[in-house]
């Protein structure tokens, strides 16, 4: 059974920083992409990022140069870091995982595709 822990929200101020882990359990890890979607109330799940067990990354486009993805295989995490957060970026983050898919195929692939889902950890960004 996979399974997807998140750890690292919380409420930071606009313009801060926020680190998000992800600990991937019970999944062969080289057959799989991991990555981070996003969901405030009322609105659909949305891509953020994603990583292949190689370290090649995909980035929502609108997000490009304040986040960064990154993976540690020998401790099967995946972190998502943001910088410069704004209102926006206020929402619940989950982490998630295809197994044998591109890297690029995580942010293509309609949501109810994705294989595995963590439970979420919220990020609420305060003026």
């Amino acid at each position: 059974q996979v399974e997807l822990v998140e750890s690292g929200g919380g409420v930071v101020q606009t313009g801060g920083s926020v680190k998000l882990s992800c600990a991937l359990f019970g999944a062969s890890g080289h057959m799989t992409t991991l990555g981070w979607f996003r969901q405030t109330s009322g609105k659909e799940r949305e891509f953020v990022a994603s990583i292949d067990f190689n370290g090649a990354t995909h980035y929502r486009e609108s997000l490009k140069g304040r986040i960064t993805i990154s993976r540690d295989n020998e401790k099967r995490t995946v972190d998502l870091q943001m910088n410069s957060l704004t209102l926006g970026d206020t929402a619940l983050y989950y982490c998630a995982a295809v197994r044998r898919a591109h890297v690029q195929a995580m942010g293509l692939m309609p949501v109810g595709l994705v294989e595995f889902w963590g439970q979420g950890t919220q990020v609420t960004v305060s003026s």
